[in-house]
């Protein structure tokens, strides 16, 4: 497909709207990485940070290396000398900080930032060929880096793109434009509930008592009725879009409450409003944050959701520790916990340690990741097939699949469908209609060549987690909770834990199967897929011979 034709911008819209939706997608369609951008800033900080033996030499260059890949293709980098400079820094260069190629580094992030997407634009109005899936998730991590949210993306930016039936070009010149604006300065209203130690509150800057708080409101517009504050704090703060400003209180107000846990009295006792105002916005936005969908549904269909009198075992342990990604809370207490989680499980004190590492720890990122790409074909086979067709116009594929008595033998009757006839017979109707077309003819792409269609998910999916074992270090390790790439690291990489625990939770509590035995049937189905043993897509993560489910 080319730019021009409206298939590929309907592709590269439904993509973004999968990217950039909060809720109701699967976790097979959320947006997996970081950009290019977000990553060489990583790459600047890690250096610093492996400076002060917090990162490993041999995790450094692993990272560069990755880097130097994505840089390549990248057509925002342009196409000669800023391309060429990167491509030799990441290539040769001692990144040491303090040191001469480290500065550097800084340099050239500020020269690729500065119309990043504009060169962007530009290469594909020339007509150099991009894959619609590539732009797709150029466009939405870019914007989501620099600052902007999935909320106001979804509900502001893309809605008008669908309203208008907009073409490829201009998808991508408003996507540009949208980075050129600066971050602006928003008030943004936490109103409390509970205000103990209340004289220490009211010398605090930014108080508001009971009737300014009143004031504040109805000069914004805002209704008064059912608001039931003790006063409260109004914040000036600096974001791409009032969501991001609530964002950016919401998590003041977290520390403010981390910080109250260690009085004496009224321990842990601050409150607030359930909802923030946020200056020029029409409706108060949640206190609480939106989900980031670590999701482990195999806890309820198999029954384990309340089973918790029986003995701990290693699961219930990683679940317990994990679930602090979805909960309240910092995103440093996010990372340690869901990083404890995986190697938990995923390590073991026999594995090596390669050359130049401390622990060997990051193969449990890498062991995730192969349980994780592994999963996605039967994952999407049986969504998509569960979804073709309506239920009043009944086919031949809809026939064979209401015989079907297991997911399973639901799953083979696509894979079958699609052996013999690619995406073409495939009716899909409803809001996710535009994502099933697309998540279709990449299904005919993976069975027609698996082995690199899965290979290629594993190593995107490997890159996010060991990002995360990073990020993890770097708030352990570095007592930092403040790293670059952190809140980006928790939105690509919580959706991807949880997949990967709901398959383990699933072999383990449903026939005893261990983590690191799952491991070991993962990566070696990534190696036999599309050979002569006839491995197929939907048994990756299934023991040969084991009875249908």
């Amino acid at each position: 497909m080319q730019p021009a034709n409206p298939e590929y911008a309907q592709h590269v819209l439904a993509r973004l709207t999968d990217f950039c939706r909060v809720d109701g997608v699967l976790w097979t369609r959320r947006l997996w990485d970081i950009g290019s951008i977000l990553t060489l800033e990583e790459l600047w900080e890690s250096a610093s940070w492996q400076s002060r033996k917090v990162i490993s030499g041999s995790a450094l260059d692993w990272q560069r290396h990755q880097l130097a890949c994505l840089i390549g293709p990248d057509l925002g980098m342009g196409d000669k000398a800023l391309r060429r400079e990167l491509v030799q820094l990441l290539g040769s260069e001692d990144l040491t900080d303090p040191g001469p190629g480290h500065r550097q580094l800084r340099v050239l992030i500020d020269h690729a930032r500065d119309g990043y997407l504009d060169r962007w634009a530009d290469r594909v109005a020339e007509g150099t060929p991009v894959k619609p899936e590539r732009l797709a998730r150029t466009l939405a991590a870019h914007l989501l880096d620099l600052g902007y949210t999935a909320q106001f993306l979804t509900a502001h930016w893309l809605s008008g793109l669908r309203s208008k039936n907009t073409h490829t070009e201009a998808i991508i010149a408003s996507a540009a434009g949208l980075a050129r604006i600066p971050p602006r300065n928003f008030h943004v209203l936490l109103s409390l509930s509970s205000v103990p130690a209340r004289s220490i509150a009211e010398n605090t800057p930014d108080w508001l008592n009971n009737s300014e708080v009143a004031s504040w409101l109805k000069k914004e517009g805002h209704s008064t009725s059912g608001v039931r504050s003790q006063g409260g704090f109004l914040y000036r703060v600096s974001a791409r879009d009032p969501y991001g400003a609530a964002d950016k209180v919401r998590e003041m107000f977290e520390r403010m409450v981390a910080r109250s846990f260690f009085s004496r009295r009224d321990r842990g006792g601050i409150a607030a409003s359930p909802v923030l105002w946020v200056s020029g916005h029409p409706e108060p936005l949640p206190l609480a944050g939106p989900a980031r969908h670590a999701d482990v549904l195999s806890l309820a269909q198999q029954g384990q959701l309340y089973d918790v009198a029986r003995p701990r075992n290693p699961v219930d342990d990683a679940l317990e520790l994990a679930a602090t990604v979805n909960q309240a809370g910092s995103s440093g207490t996010a990372l340690a916990g869901a990083w404890a989680a995986v190697e938990s499980l995923l390590c073991h004190p026999g594995d090596p340690v390669p050359a130049g590492e401390r622990s060997g720890k990051a193969v449990a990122a890498d062991r995730l990741a192969a349980i994780v790409a592994c999963s996605w074909p039967r994952a999407e086979l049986t969504t998509l097939v569960r979804r073709h067709g309506r239920k009043d116009e009944q086919d031949e594929l809809s026939r064979r699949r209401d015989a079907c008595t297991t997911s399973r033998a639901q799953a083979q009757v696509l894979l079958a469908e699609i052996t013999r006839n690619g995406a073409a017979n495939l009716r899909f109707h409803g809001r996710t209609r535009y994502s099933d077309r697309v998540v279709a003819r990449l299904l005919a792409e993976c069975v027609a060549e698996p082995k690199r269609v899965v290979g290629e998910l594993t190593s995107v999916v490997r890159i996010t987690l060991r990002r995360l074992y990073r990020a993890r270090n770097i708030v352990l390790h570095g007592g930092s909770t403040t790293g670059v790439a952190l809140d980006a690291t928790l939105r690509t990489a919580a959706p991807l834990l949880g997949a990967g625990l709901d398959r383990i939770a699933h072999a383990y509590f449903g026939s005893g199967l261990g983590p690191l035995d799952l491991a070991a049937r993962a990566k070696l189905s990534l190696s036999l897929v599309g050979d002569e043993t006839g491995l197929s897509l939907v048994d990756l993560l299934r023991k040969p011979g084991a009875e249908a489910a």
